[in-house]
């Protein structure tokens, strides 16, 4: 816990007391601890998304809602939820190092220590706050999957501007999640939320980011069931918030017709988004963009303690976003999911599961993407038909090939 220590004295002296409490529980340091034993960029920069090794990566950026937002994720009552805390955020978070915090732009400092975009503070929800704080986190609290494509304008206008990146030249890996809040809405609006149309602005926005983004991969998170948030509540006041800004999903009687429209509706955001995304092929025609569907969350559970009950450090006090530790789990399995094939990416258990980051392998050290996959089969393919031509004439013939 020295490196930890060590970046709180540096985080008070800067921002002000921040306190991550959590973390004295005798939480797993599991990731603090990571090397791998080629960190090394490609020797020539890749000009193909299924070549990109996480040392290539020069730019992060996300999108999405509160959670991207990292809102409450250190606050230790209900009056400080309202406070972002871009730094920490999973998927765009900067704050120091691995010693620090977990979260994906901290893993791929160990690739490349001068990658950019990174959320530098925190910021207030609902409250403009300038780009030098965000950092390439434009995920707005309470965003609604409709404000999507408005997010992506505003990212390549902002990296059209931005100083010191090439917008031409740089790799960039921009992490998506959104959808959340739709379904927490979705009994206000059936036709506003339903599962067209958050597929016809998650399209949209996807498009945009093709259109106009060389590149580029983007990470789009497969959505959880959002009725596992109704297991969380421990009657305090700061769980009663989730009735108001989670009703659709909170409200319902259980097996209530409306909970299993609901219900429905989620499985249906799901598969829309394998569709969209793993079989219509509609982001596979540049060979410098990928889109990746990343699904570590899709059957996830409740965290659990050592009595089975349901771990409140992983909630931040209204008993719906994360902590800290929780944001920390979600790199992990962003992460873990970069590095493994369609197919067989791994699913979270749980939030409380152990997860161990994994390194690039010597024989696949890429990021993958559909491509990635199919290149190294038809690699594969090929070795195997050369060594077996190389067999059969051998064996038939006397000559080696």
């Amino acid at each position: 816990m020295g490196c930890y220590m060590e970046g709180m004295k540096d985080e008070i002296s800067v921002f002000g007391l921040q306190q991550f409490p959590e973390k004295s529980t005798g939480w797993s340091e599991g990731g603090r601890d990571f090397t791998c034993p080629d960190t090394s960029p490609s020797p020539v920069a890749p000009t193909t998304a299924d070549r990109v090794r996480p040392g290539d990566v020069k730019i992060v950026a996300a999108l999405g809602d509160s959670l991207t937002a990292a809102i409450g994720a250190n606050a230790t009552n209900v009056l400080e939820i309202p406070t972002e805390y871009r730094q920490l955020s999973w998927s765009i978070g900067g704050y120091g190092d691995l010693c620090d915090v977990i979260t994906l732009p901290n893993i791929l400092k160990i690739f490349n220590p001068h990658i950019v975009g990174f959320g530098k503070r925190s910021t207030v929800s609902y409250r403009p706050a300038a780009l030098e704080d965000t950092g390439l986190n434009l995920a707005v609290t309470g965003a609604n999957t409709f404000l999507l494509p408005e997010q992506a304008r505003r990212l390549i206008d902002v990296l059209k501007s931005l100083p010191g990146i090439s917008l031409q030249d740089d790799w960039k890996v921009i992490t998506i999640f959104i959808g959340s809040n739709d379904l927490c809405d979705y009994c206000k609006n059936k036709t506003q939320f339903s599962a067209d149309t958050f597929i016809h602005y998650v399209t949209e926005s996807l498009d945009i980011l093709q259109e106009e983004l060389p590149r580029s991969i983007i990470n789009v998170v497969q959505l959880f069931r959002m009725d596992r948030v109704r297991q969380v509540n421990d009657q305090s006041f700061g769980c009663v918030l989730q009735r108001f800004f989670c009703s659709c999903v909170v409200q319902p009687k259980e097996s209530s017709p409306e909970l299993l429209e609901l219900l429905e509706v989620n499985r249906q955001y799901q598969e829309r988004l394998e569709h969209l995304i793993q079989t219509s092929g509609r982001y596979e025609g540049k060979k410098d963009f990928a889109v990746v569907l990343q699904p570590f969350l899709k059957d996830i559970q409740p965290p659990m303690d050592q009595n089975g009950l349901i771990d409140y450090s992983f909630f931040s006090p209204d008993c719906f976003h994360l902590t800290v530790k929780g944001h920390e789990q979600m790199a992990k399995g962003l992460w873990n999911n970069m590095l493994q094939p369609h197919g067989n990416k791994s699913h979270l258990k749980t939030f409380s599961e152990e997860v161990k980051l994994l390194c690039p392998s010597e024989a696949q050290p890429y990021i993958y993407t559909r491509r990635t996959q199919s290149g190294t089969a038809a690699s594969r393919a090929a070795r195997s038909s050369t060594l077996s031509a190389a067999f059969l004439c051998t064996v038939l013939f006397g000559v080696s090939m």
